[in-house]
């Protein structure tokens, strides 16, 4: 079994609210790790991350050690940046040995092609995202950062993340389904199926769990969040099928 799931947004609204979401998906971990062979966390694991040379972000510790324990089990653990923690150095491959990757993937499984990435940036809108990604990849300006005291840098980029969601469009509570010609990384889909076959699109960022078919052989999956739907979804070696936990409630 393959597990994907996106966009927990630890950290926020409150430390209280990330904290019971936390320890919710820590459970859901240890559940889908008794027959996984691979976990995906599609991007946006924390509402901001950043690595210092010697420092990383305050808390998280249990999803960590929960990440740490499935690949000890033999589980390959795939963590996606997203807008929000796009900052990642080298630290959770390093302490917990999970592959994180930067830009999406494509991966065979039992035949069937997968494209799989946050979804950040891909598509002809999202212009808003895009704007603040160009300053946030900056060399000059990441270079700038790292020179701010850690509780200073964190409390600006803290107030920059809470930006980016509301210029991304990611308050889950406001997030409508419409029409898919809406749906700008559903018109990406379709353009990359155009060059080549996949049976599976499988993206975070939306916020709305999302299953569309894009032709007789191909879908197009949203994974939704850990905010408002704690969605998820499970590749069993022959279908796709998007999912609720069921103890979230």
């Amino acid at each position: 079994m393959i597990y994907f799931a996106s966009d927990l947004h630890l950290g926020t609204p409150t430390k209280e609210a990330s904290a019971a979401r936390e320890k919710l998906f820590v459970t859901w971990l240890k559940e889908v790790s008794t027959d996984a062979t691979e976990i995906y966390v599609v991007g946006d694991l924390f509402d901001f991350w950043h690595e210092y040379k010697t420092v990383v972000p305050k808390g998280f510790v249990r999803v960590q050690a929960a990440l740490a324990d499935a690949v000890e089990k033999g589980i390959a653990v795939h963590v996606f940046t997203g807008n929000h923690d796009l900052w990642m150095g080298g630290y959770l491959e390093e302490e917990l040995g999970v592959k994180v990757h930067f830009r999406p993937i494509t991966r065979t499984y039992s035949g069937k092609q997968f494209f799989i990435g946050h979804g950040d940036g891909l598509g002809p809108k999202d212009y808003g995202y895009k704007f603040i990604k160009k300053v946030f990849t900056n060399k000059v300006l990441q270079w700038a950062f790292r020179w701010l005291h850690p509780d200073v840098g964190m409390r600006v980029a803290n107030y920059f993340s809470y930006k980016s969601r509301f210029a991304s469009g990611e308050q889950p509570e406001e997030e409508k389904f419409e029409h898919e010609d809406r749906e700008w990384l559903v018109q990406y889909a379709k353009r990359k199926l155009q060059d080549q076959h996949y049976d599976y699109f499988i993206f975070g960022h939306r916020h709305l769990p999302l299953n569309i078919k894009l032709s007789d052989t191909s879908r197009y999956i949203n994974l939704g969040d850990w905010l408002t739907y704690f969605s998820y979804a499970v590749f069993d070696g022959t279908e796709l099928s998007l999912k609720y936990y069921k103890q979230h409630k």
